[in-house]
């Protein structure tokens, strides 16, 4: 079996992720809490407060603790002159070859949490599919799609 792909996705990462976890977390808290008023108020079991509130604790635990952890160690990337390699995954990892011959545009995303962090999304578009690598420093980002968008046209010439 070939190797892993060399490159690992930015560190800061495991902070983005976090702070969307938070973000999930919250809103998950503010559903519960207006449930817990409904239930309060149509006095329906108690027993239902436990899940109004369990879940958005399970909800921290795996979302702002676990899941970022294991998904930055699993995402790799490694841009060949044939083709771009990816792998990811949480708890079941999977390996992607894009030919570059397949490539038809490379597009650049930040949001507002990523430029926080000078982050940013790299997106690989081909006819069937759109790849992305996730929270690359924006400057690697703008390099490595400049590489891409070279490598496929180099790539397409040759056919």
């Amino acid at each position: 079996m070939r190797k892993p792909p060399a490159y690992q996705i930015a560190r800061k990462a495991l902070t983005v992720w976090r702070v969307y976890g938070a973000i999930q977390t919250a809103i998950l808290l503010l559903i519960g809490l207006v449930l817990a008023i409904f239930t309060k108020m149509y006095e329906w079991s108690s027993w239902l407060h436990i899940i109004w509130f369990g879940l958005p604790l399970l909800s921290a635990i795996c979302s702002v603790y676990l899941f970022p952890k294991l998904r930055w160690e699993r995402w790799r990337y490694e841009v060949r002159d044939q083709e771009i390699e990816v792998q990811y995954g949480l708890f079941v990892v999977k390996r992607t070859l894009i030919p570059m011959v397949r490539v038809q545009h490379v597009d650049v995303a930040q949001g507002p949490i990523l430029k926080r962090y000078d982050l940013a999304n790299i997106s690989i578009s081909t006819a069937a599919t759109v790849h992305e690598i996730p929270a690359l420093i924006t400057e690697e980002a703008d390099e490595l799609r400049q590489r891409i968008s070279l490598l496929a046209r180099v790539a397409e010439e040759d056919v």
